[in-house]
């Protein structure tokens, strides 16, 4: 019985926090999508300022699935902004961003197709 998980090249979220998140040693305080090939950008500014682009922009991705995560709380985008993503069959779960960071580390280490794009809740 095998009780090591498998290498993966994917990149791992290695701790998160209000304001920022880690992948790898870096520590990231702007929102930003990772994707398990090794993309990652900076994304929308708040999940006030979200538009149908930034989510346009996460439907170019090669992946089979998108989680997003809308900050400390669950907050969900407007139904027609998912659209792209739809037409290109691609999936998308809203969860907080904890839970978000999480369920990408598990998919990502399995070999999923995914990105996480990641709304950093700033300390106030």
């Amino acid at each position: 019985m095998k009780l090591q998980p498998d290498q993966s090249d994917a990149p791992t979220i290695t701790g998160y926090g209000p304001g920022w998140v880690g992948v790898g040693p870096e520590k990231i305080t702007h929102n930003v999508v990772i994707g398990s090939h090794g993309e990652r950008f900076e994304w929308a500014g708040s999940f006030e300022a979200l538009a149908p682009e930034h989510f346009a922009q996460l439907a170019q991705l090669q992946v089979e699935v998108v989680i997003f995560g809308s900050g400390a709380r669950i907050r969900f985008p407007q139904p027609a902004w998912l659209a792209p993503l739809a037409q290109r069959r691609i999936g998308i779960e809203t969860m907080d961003t904890p839970a978000a960071c999480r369920t990408y580390n598990i998919l990502a280490q399995e070999g999923r197709q995914v990105a996480v794009a990641l709304l950093l809740d700033t300390v106030s």
